[in-house]
């Protein structure tokens, strides 16, 4: 984990400090987001994926934005990249966070 992934998630905590029980846990050479015990989000290589469903990925497909893939032979279908300017307005971003832990109670 270098410096500038280590800075990379420690802004994404502070984007997302209006929400309650986030934190960061090493997983896969990033981070796995989770609030409580709910598991939502990915921070890996400087970018941002959230759990997504089928009443959330259009938001991101319209912005042409990608499924999670942390190396070449795989792809996590169900977690997509953030928009950078989604991540920059902090108010919105808890919004698709928000969104991304409903998607996780959801398939519960």
């Amino acid at each position: 984990m270098n410096k500038k992934d280590e800075s990379f998630k420690d802004f994404m905590l502070d984007q997302l400090r209006e929400l309650d029980d986030v934190e960061a846990r090493r997983m896969f050479g990033g981070h796995g987001l989770y609030q409580d015990e709910t598991f939502f989000g990915i921070v890996h290589k400087g970018k941002l994926f959230f759990k997504i469903d089928d009443n959330t990925v259009d938001a991101y497909r319209k912005r042409k934005m990608k499924p999670f893939r942390p190396n070449g032979k795989q792809t996590l279908k169900s977690y997509y990249q953030v928009p950078v300017e989604i991540i920059e307005d902090a108010d919105v971003l808890r919004q698709w966070a928000e969104q991304a832990v409903n998607c996780q109670t959801r398939k519960k």
